[in-house]
């Protein structure tokens, strides 16, 4: 690639910069540096960007794949009650329909520049809410088919995860949770490592009734060393009792790099700190949690006491465009209009949370998130010309401020294009399309019916 004007997010070197980089059989980057490639470099291809801006694929820290079927669902609800309406035909769906969401709402988010993903896969345990602030899950072991079925689909559709995992809810064995893990462990270990990067748990507190969900969700994590991403403190209803909740962590030994907090929003200065000194991470869903009236998190003093912070796009049916420039212009807007100070969120540091950032918070930095030597060649070709957005007086303030999915000219994974435009390369995407139409058609015509 040459003749781009390269976005690295490389913390190691002043970017922007002209310049250019090769990808090596692997996928990886071999080559990043400024100017004009010298005599002698040699490639099977060469690609000029024609002046655009290039930067690495946006890395969703936080999304719920399987829901990209049910977009504009729950209009109006807070969290629990848009939930009952967002799985009101998902909960009837079988191994095979939920293959076909995953890989739908996978290809959309690859279509979308996204090239990475956490994907909390649905555990296909009954979700009712009790109240505005309460809610459960089925007692009951998650079934594994389910979750397998997901992982395939983000597989097949060529999109890099950590797929993540829900634990047995309530009053269930132990041994019967950690078994079924096993086997998670092990199918995992046989999908192709390009692109299933980690295995975590999705950790289920917020829900829990009692404090062995923290207990078990420890034993897990030190079984197969794996990240827990709860979603914790999200909800603005029952506050105190969630806030209770952050204690059962703490006392099951569970803070620490390995522990990333969905959400954070109804946080105290001490949860911070303590989450904080533990070396714990947090992922932000702006988009999400303003379309839910969840709240804005304080990622200002978050990112003061030196947490790390990645961003998410969430469900698809509550970002419902899964747009990462709307969601870091979002991002921007909420903490300068909360702070009443544009230094609450700087362009450049919105851009690094939803890239180098997330790879960060997942632990998955040494292959994703940014532009250098040894990363997967993952990277979005943006034109600012094309539709035109005047004069590009600063790339980071034009790549962030003034661009959006319409100046997105193609996606790459790996050095290999797997988007032109809102086009996908995948032959199979329009039967991916058409499988989850058909399938949402018949879930709903059987639902209503009852």
């Amino acid at each position: 690639m040459r003749n781009a004007v390269l976005l690295t997010l490389d913390p190691d070197r002043p970017d922007p910069f002209p310049g250019w980089f090769t990808v090596g059989d692997d996928g990886r980057l071999t080559a990043v540096e400024p100017g004009e490639p010298p005599a002698g470099v040699a490639a099977d291809e060469t690609l000029d960007a024609g002046g655009a801006l290039v930067g690495p694929g946006f890395v969703s820290a936080h999304s719920h794949l399987f829901t990209s079927g049910s977009r504009g669902l729950g209009m109006d609800q807070t969290l629990y009650g848009w939930i009952e309406a967002m799985t009101r035909y998902t909960a009837a769906a079988d191994t095979d329909d939920i293959y076909w969401m995953t890989r739908h709402g996978a290809q959309d988010f690859l279509r979308n520049g996204i090239t990475t993903a956490f994907d909390f896969s649905d555990a296909g345990l009954r979700f009712e809410k009790e109240s505005a602030g309460v809610a459960r899950f089925d007692s009951a072991l998650p079934d594994t088919g389910f979750q397998h079925a997901q992982l395939r689909a983000k597989v097949d559709a060529g999109l890099r995860h950590v797929h993540s995992v829900m634990l047995g809810q309530g009053d269930v064995d132990t041994d019967a949770a950690l078994a079924q893990l096993d086997d998670v462990v092990a199918l995992a270990a046989t999908a192709d490592p390009d692109l299933h990067l980690r295995l975590a748990i999705s950790g289920t507190v917020q829900w829990a009734s009692s404090r062995d969900a923290a207990t078990l969700e420890v034993a897990a994590m030190r079984r197969h060393g794996l990240l827990n991403q709860p979603h914790f403190l999200e909800n603005p209803n029952e506050v105190e009792l969630q806030q209770s909740k952050f204690a059962w962590y703490a006392e099951a030994g569970a803070l620490g790099p390995d522990l990333v907090f969905g959400h954070f929003i109804q946080t105290t200065d001490e949860i911070l700190q303590a989450a904080a000194a533990a070396g714990c991470g947090m992922s932000w869903q702006p988009m999400s949690n303003g379309r839910l009236a969840s709240g804005v998190a304080q990622i200002p003093r978050i990112r003061e006491l030196g947490m790390r912070v990645g961003m998410g796009l969430d469900d698809q049916s509550c970002t419902d465009v899964s747009d990462p420039w709307n969601n870091m212009r979002t991002a921007l807007a909420l903490l300068r209009a909360t702070h009443h100070d544009p230094a609450a969120m700087p362009v450049r540091d919105v851009l690094a949370l939803h890239t180098r950032g997330s790879a960060e918070v997942l632990g998955i930095d040494d292959s994703v998130g940014t532009l250098r030597v040894g990363r997967y060649a993952d990277f979005l070709v943006v034109d600012p010309r094309r539709p035109d957005t005047g004069p590009v007086w600063d790339a980071y303030g034009t790549y962030v401020l003034a661009c959006s999915l319409r100046n997105l000219h193609a996606v790459y994974v790996g050095g290999r294009q797997v988007a032109e435009g809102a086009t996908l390369c995948d032959p199979a995407s329009t039967e991916v399309e058409a499988q989850v139409h058909e399938r949402m058609a018949r879930l709903r015509a059987e639902v209503d019916s009852r």
